[in-house]
């Protein structure tokens, strides 16, 4: 494979996700270098073609490119650090958690050393890295991003640009990931209670899919009632909701399963009931959400 026209890159932190990116880089025909804090963890990419930096500092000397995949902003900062001089004149790039004000931190400290920067974020498992319809969204100077978009591109077809913020990812990382928490502890309550009757958890997994498709059909007419305000056309209304927690109440007592998590999902629902929104779409419990500017919160 040629690969006079391709640019060389460093990922730096190899869990799993950072070496789903750096093998991604590899199989694509980029010259690749990798750091760990833990060198060990380097063996089999290295194996794979890549070229493994003796310092954190060698590895960011080393490519024009540097992709970190560290836990947080806080990390990513800290472990870059030792090398921050030489991060003048190249393009940083991080895929790893955290607050829009981590990435506004980051993104000053990234500008202090001279580097240009991109924040972004993984929607997928390590395994999807490279897949065409594996979701990657960037935020950040855009005339950096489309310098580096058809390298970012091999990490995951729909790969996006959010806009010139910096904290951009960041933001959307986390609004978007605020649904996965609540829905997977759903499905382990479902599962505990089907075991409780002496079924398979298997057997449910075909009925839950199903859920969650008719639940992603369901997100653009929110987001649409939402943006307008409008909750009056309620196909699922408040008081609806309201109704049916008395059926968990119910189900823990039958299957002596733990509902107790639901109980702050339950209390907003009453609220934004007891706020005049029972017959609004259940949509409306954004409003309930969201906190007055004069709240002190």
């Amino acid at each position: 494979m040629a690969g006079d026209n391709r640019t060389s890159v460093t990922v730096i932190g190899l869990g799993s996700m950072g070496r789903a990116l750096a093998e991604a880089f590899v199989a694509a025909g980029h010259a690749t270098t990798v750091w760990n804090r833990t060198p060990g963890r380097a063996g089999p990419l290295v194996d794979q073609g890549a070229m493994h930096a003796a310092s954190i500092a060698d590895a960011v000397t080393a490519s024009g490119l540097v992709v970190t995949c560290l836990t947080t902003f806080e990390d990513t900062r800290a472990a870059l650090e030792p090398a921050a001089s030489a991060l003048r004149g190249r393009t940083l790039v991080t895929l790893s958690s955290g607050s829009p004000a981590g990435a506004r931190e980051t993104a000053a400290w990234a500008a202090a050393h001279g580097a240009r920067l991109l924040t972004g974020a993984v929607k997928n498992v390590p395994a999807a890295v490279g897949a065409p319809d594996t979701l990657i969204y960037y935020s950040g100077d855009k005339a950096v991003f489309d310098e580096h978009e058809t390298t970012l591109r091999v990490l995951g077809g729909d790969t996006v640009h959010l806009g010139e913020e910096p904290d951009l990812a960041a933001l959307y990382e986390m609004a978007v990931g605020a649904m996965l928490l609540p829905a997977l502890v759903g499905f382990f309550q479902g599962a505990a209670a089907v075991q409780a009757r002496g079924l398979r958890v298997d057997s449910m997994v075909r009925f839950a899919g199903k859920w969650l498709d008719m639940i992603k059909a369901l997100l653009p007419v929110y987001a649409a009632e939402i943006d307008s305000g409008d909750y009056s056309d309620a196909a699922s209304s408040v008081n609806l909701f309201l109704a049916g927690a008395v059926h968990d109440d119910d189900l823990a007592e039958e299957t002596n399963v733990d509902t107790a998590w639901l109980a702050p999902l339950h209390d907003l629902v009453r609220r934004a009931a007891e706020a005049g929104h029972g017959e609004h779409s259940v949509s409306a419990l954004t409003e309930v959400l969201r906190k007055s500017p004069h709240s002190g919160a």
